[in-house]
């Protein structure tokens, strides 16, 4: 069994530990937060035998051999280098860091430590993208990847009201880019590539962060095109369109239905079933990694992730995001 500890007591570290109970090899050990009553809270709720309020105790247990990152983004490069630097192999949520910088250490710390570090990040590892790029080829040459993600907000509604939460305070590092974005960018990286040139727009809210934003991406003989937003919705389906025919993506972040349409009018269904969870496969491919020995994946890589990381920081550049991390 490979033992976890979870960091992050919120909606989105209940759903990983649903999704990864559905694995064999998995056991949740330890969790941690700030305060020992949510700490104990959450360890009855789901299991787990131990509970910490410290995070250097916790990275030094003989306990846990891994952990899954879910605190604030602007926490994730600090914590994730206090558990590798004591051996724990690091299973880190999107954005896996707050910029370029802050993953390069990182990676050097794993490096070092001989761990698996893997950005948590689900659309590149559930079974429908697997049958996207196995298919990619019979489309002919492609010519534009268009990606949209465009989510309506539940925390909008309070920032219109004066209460800016979390999902819109630059101080964690946060906006639509590195929440939304990041699900349109990551797969284009790794079916792709990084682009030569990046173009981006921006819709910047006064809290100082984005709500919605457009970028263009340019390669060699092919362009792409990524729309995402936290302050509206948006219905468009994504696609990846070639000489040949083209590929429909329901929903870029999670792809539950896949299929080409091609020039002659004829259509292919690509879809499989899921048959766990989303969040199930990025543990999967985590577990494997740990297990075989291997220290990073060949799809969410170390090499991906600083690709997306780098286009990230050029993005807000040019929109004008900042962070207080960008300054540490």
């Amino acid at each position: 069994m490979i033992r976890f500890g979870i960091i992050g007591t919120n909606w989105i570290t209940s759903k990983f530990i649903e999704a990864a109970k559905q694995h064999p090899r998995f056991t949740l050990t330890a969790v941690y937060s700030r305060t020992e009553e949510k700490a104990r809270e959450f360890a009855g709720q789901y299991g787990a035998e131990s509970l910490f309020t410290d995070l250097q105790s916790m990275a030094m247990s003989d306990e846990i051999d891994a952990v899954y990152i879910a605190s604030p983004n602007s926490l994730h490069a600090q914590q994730a280098t206090i558990f590798l630097e004591q051996g724990k192999h690091v299973l880190c949520e999107k954005p896996i860091a707050s910029n370029a910088s802050e993953l390069k250490q990182m990676i050097t710390v794993a490096k070092e430590h001989e761990v698996v570090l893997m950005e948590a990040l689900k659309a590149t590892l559930v079974p429908n993208f697997k049958q996207l790029a196995t298919n990619i080829h019979k489309i002919g040459k492609v010519r534009r990847y268009f990606a949209s993600y465009c989510q309506y907000s539940s925390r909008y509604d309070a920032y219109k009201e004066g209460t800016i939460l979390n999902a819109f305070k630059p101080e964690f590092s946060n906006g639509a880019l590195m929440d939304i974005g990041i699900y349109c960018l990551y797969p284009l990286i790794v079916l792709f590539g990084k682009p030569e040139k990046v173009q981006a727009t921006g819709v910047m809210l006064d809290s100082g962060v984005d709500g919605e934003g457009s970028i263009l991406l340019t390669y060699k003989d092919m362009d792409a095109v990524v729309l995402y937003s936290k302050i509206t919705d948006s219905s468009i389906p994504s696609e990846i369109q070639g000489e040949d025919g083209n590929i429909v993506i329901d929903k870029i972040n999670v792809p539950e239905k896949v299929e080409i349409r091609y020039r002659d009018g004829s259509c292919e269904d690509l879809t499989q079933s899921q048959p766990y969870e989303s969040m199930y496969y990025e543990v999967e491919e985590f577990i494997q990694l740990i297990e075989s020995g291997q220290k990073e994946s060949k799809v969410n890589s170390l090499a991906h992730s600083l690709q997306v990381m780098e286009i990230i920081d050029e993005c807000r550049r040019q929109i004008g995001v900042q962070y207080p991390a960008d300054e540490r």
